[in-house]
């Protein structure tokens, strides 16, 4: 079996492609010996793990890939098994993929880390994998980095074959009128823009844009019956009201939906409900947006609750009796480029969002500022425009924050 392995990691080794890097790559590194890549599924955490490995060690026989889902590891723990590799072939460096998938992994890569400390430890997981609830605190060993699925510069760039830069969201505040060359000088600009709404967002759809939604369905019910299930321990009759709460919620509108709206559609309690939205938004399948006003965010509950990504959407939309809203796309585009960038993103009464010092609200060419009149730092971000007023910024430049 062992033999097994050695022959995957080699195959998917000579196979990963050097063409495109997801833009953690160039921040990525070894630094630490434990190193965590979290994110939810699809979005290449395996690809930029093989990508590393490719092209920062000269001698392969010290580095070893594995899947901690594999069936091997049924009967062998991770433990011995990197023991005896270590001992036997002088691996030094184990990249382990999927280690949310293995029951035990928290104790035992802990125990690795303090009993061998010449190894030095790669692992990526859902993200679900919250290294606080892990019954032993790895937190304070562990370098953790975080992959959201693609932004879309990074589409742009591999569509275009251009090397576009990411902007820095304080820079973009404050002189948001230069980068609009950036959107006058791409031809086509806003059918690349559409096309990444429905199909950009997970790397995978370079594969075969055919079965892209199909693909994405598929990854929903292993987010929901493995991921889900195996880290909240949940039974299987429960598991499918999670697939029940995405398909209502991908059907009406993000600020109508509450938490008691919802419980009473699904047949849950609030307490219930506000779990499920929990296990969702942590593994990657929703965004909640609290409100800015009043307190801790952690006492209250979600004033927006959008799918992760517009392409959840779409991919949904077949199971739909109505059309996807316009308005909802714009909005989730908005939120999940600020999310992803690394910035935290409130509900606003005063505006639509609120990120740190500044007040946004979002809209069509026509929208006007009279919601955000007389509140400071306020703008008005346009769905359908490409050049820049000193209160207005077009909804398409958020898509470059990273």
């Amino acid at each position: 079996m062992l033999k097994s392995l050695q022959l995957i990691y080699q195959r998917l080794l000579a196979e990963v492609s050097l063409t495109h890097f997801r833009f953690l790559y160039s921040e990525f590194n070894l630094q630490d010996r434990l190193t965590g890549l979290i994110g939810p599924r699809g979005v290449g955490k395996t690809t930029l793990l093989l990508q590393y490995i490719k092209l920062n060690f000269v001698d392969k026989t010290k580095v070893f890939y594995f899947s901690a889902d594999h069936i091997y590891f049924d009967k062998v723990t991770l433990y011995a098994f990197i023991e005896e590799l270590y001992l036997a072939e002088g691996v030094t460096t184990f990249f382990i993929d999927e280690i949310h998938q293995y029951k035990n992994w928290s104790q035992e890569l802990k125990n690795i880390y303090d009993g061998f400390p010449a190894i030095q430890l790669v692992f990526s997981g859902s993200s679900s994998l919250d290294l606080i609830k892990g019954s032993y605190d790895l937190s304070r060993r562990a370098k953790m980095y975080y992959l959201p699925g693609m932004s879309f510069r990074e589409y742009l760039n591999i569509e275009t074959k251009s090397q576009i830069a990411a902007i820095n969201f304080n820079d973009l505040m404050q002189e948001h009128r230069q980068y609009d060359e950036i959107l006058l000088t791409i031809p086509k600009l806003k059918g690349y823009f559409n096309d990444y709404l429905r199909q950009g967002f997970y790397p995978f759809y370079r594969e075969n844009l055919l079965s892209y939604h199909e693909k994405i369905l598929e990854m929903i019910d292993k987010t929901i019956f493995e991921d889900i299930a195996n880290f909240y321990n949940l039974k299987t009759g429960n598991l499918h009201q999670f697939k029940k709460i995405l398909i209502f919620l991908s059907g009406i509108s993000p600020g109508v939906v509450s938490v008691h709206n919802l419980s009473k559609n699904l047949s849950l309690d609030d307490k219930t409900a506000t779990q499920y939205l929990s296990y969702l938004a942590e593994t990657g399948l929703l965004n909640l947006i609290y409100p800015h006003e009043n307190g801790n965010s952690g006492l209250r509950r979600p004033e927006k609750i959008f799918l992760n990504n517009t392409n959840l959407y779409y991919a949904l939309e077949g199971k739909l009796s109505s059309k996807i809203e316009v308005g909802s796309i714009r909005e989730l585009f908005f939120v999940q480029s600020i999310l992803n960038s690394g910035d935290v993103i409130f509900h606003s009464k005063q505006g639509d969002y609120k990120v740190g010092e500044y007040t946004f609200e979002i809209g069509c060419k026509n929208k006007t500022t009279r919601q955000i009149q007389g509140v400071e730092k306020s703008f008005l971000v346009k769905a359908d425009i490409l050049s820049s007023r000193q209160r207005e910024i077009p909804l398409i430049l958020f898509g470059f924050l990273y």
